[in-house]
């Protein structure tokens, strides 16, 4: 049995895997940066060892980080998402030490990784696919001869790209040429290969993800689906499970396409399977996510199933407690992405001290953070510094929840996401559960609000003046 992680990231899920590891009485191990020494989840796991002065390259160093696990006596290493999790050497540097890898194999990685070759696993398992190339692109004239015979617009994406980056969409073909030497290059810059593909792009479409989990000893499951289609630049903002654009036939059959996509690969732990769906109510698989998702935690709300605990339970080598009949979904959960952003300034970053921080709750509320009143959101990762879940039996119920819910959440000191949200949950066209990943690019005018003092505030302001009067 797993006696010992080690939690190969950072941030909020390192705290979400540690939280996990103390339920199931199993040790943990976190790992940092300078950058991170007073981080959350340094200080909630049973050990942390510093990795190294530079902020980031040290949470990519696979052969360090494995050889950190063997050294404080781990037996198993969870990577978390972002960094090196969908990478496959870190799997086989761990196969190779004797250390678990909480995770698929590292060919199933390698497989789903690359684009071309996961179109290729979908198409020989009957999965429908987008319209596009097959292998990758040799030269621009190619990528000009194939746009014309699919007809634009069409998608340049890095073949091993992930997380909304080295997309690029082109809509005729002077933007075609003007952009395949800049997504070539954006790939070799953020996945170290200048392989790209082509796919006819999809106008507009709800972006649907399907939440798998696999064992070794050939069971698979769907815990339902997930709507993603609020986004931004191809980065989620909003997440909703299940989706309130579904009917429950579209939910079944997308579940059984999502089952039969994982097992068509041997797929085993947690995994994603992402979809477009088109104005025609056609499904087209995209991409296989093959680890942890951000917004994992709708799907825990809707189905009460702990993802994290089965991943583990999986690695070592236990078979699933269900099968796909024992598994239901009850009411709605939405995931808010709290970045330290300004939305009414293109969404700039806004790193800095968190001077003051209140944490919402209630009925229905949970919040995985990785901030705390004084800390310092270090300006080199990723601007998600929380993620708030709400959950409630009915659409418009969970709306309100998640209004409240972000009237309580108060942050200090740094600009946050969090007044944009609230003006999304006000849109007629959200609240009537019908959009599609056009939607913030559709409502521009959702970051000309106005942010009012927050309570706690008016009432500290009152109270020294007060105070100032009487001479106090």
């Amino acid at each position: 049995m797993i006696k010992k992680i080690l939690v190969a990231n950072r941030g909020e899920i390192a705290v979400r895997i540690v939280r996990a590891c103390k339920e199931l009485g199993i040790k943990s191990v976190a790992i940092y940066t300078d950058a991170d020494r007073h981080a959350l989840h340094v200080k909630k796991a049973d050990q942390a060892f510093n990795i190294g002065s530079d902020p980031v390259l040290g949470y990519l160093n696979a052969h360090n980080i494995v050889n950190l696990a063997v050294a404080s006596g781990c037996d198993a290493l969870h990577p978390g998402y972002g960094f090196l999790s969908e990478n496959p050497l870190l799997a086989e540097i761990c196969a190779r030490r004797g250390v678990k890898f909480i995770g698929p194999s590292p060919e199933v990685i390698r497989q789903m990784g690359d684009k071309i070759e996961a179109r290729r696993a979908m198409i020989k398992a009957g999965i429908p696919v987008v319209p596009g190339s097959d292998h990758n692109l040799e030269s621009v004239e190619e990528a000009r001869e194939l746009a014309n015979r699919i007809g634009y617009p069409v998608m340049l994406k890095a073949t091993n790209g992930g997380g909304g980056r080295g997309i690029r969409r082109c809509d005729s073909e002077a933007e075609l040429l003007k952009n395949y030497e800049r997504v070539v290059s954006e790939a070799s810059k953020a996945f170290g290969k200048p392989e790209v593909f082509l796919e006819k792009c999809v106008i507009t479409p709800k972006h649907i993800e399907v939440q798998v989990i696999g064992d070794s000893h050939g069971n698979t499951v769907h815990l339902y689906e997930r709507d993603c289609s609020i986004q931004r630049r191809n980065q989620k903002l909003i997440e909703i499970a299940p989706s309130p654009q579904l009917t429950e036939a579209q939910r079944e059959y997308i579940g059984k396409l999502a089952v039969r996509a994982a097992k068509s690969v041997g797929y085993v732990n947690a995994g994603t399977v992402e979809f477009l769906l088109d104005a025609d109510n056609q499904f087209y698989f995209m991409e296989m996510n093959t680890r942890l998702q951000v917004e994992h935690t709708i799907t825990e709300q809707i189905t009460g199933i702990d993802i994290v605990q089965e991943q583990i339970r999986i690695a070592d080598g236990l078979p699933l407690q269900y099968k796909q009949e024992d598994i239901r979904h009850r009411g709605f959960a939405m995931e808010f992405r709290i970045n330290a952003e300004d939305p009414k300034n293109g969404f700039l970053p806004s790193f800095g001290r968190v001077t003051r921080y209140y944490a919402p709750g209630g009925p229905g509320v949970r919040t995985d953070a990785a901030m705390y009143t004084g800390y310092v959101i270090p300006p080199y990762f990723d601007s998600m510094c929380a993620k708030l879940t709400v959950w409630n039996l009915g659409w418009e119920n969970v709306i309100e929840r998640g209004r409240r819910a972000l009237d309580d959440m108060v942050v200090y000191g740094v600009k946050t996401t969090i007044p944009y949200y609230q003006e999304i949950l006000k849109n007629p066209e959200f609240r009537s559960g019908r959009f599609n990943t056009g939607f913030v690019e559709a409502h521009p005018e959702l970051t000309e609000y106005s942010v009012k003092p927050p309570p706690e505030l008016v009432a500290a302001t009152i109270s020294a003046a007060i105070a100032a009067h009487l001479g106090m």
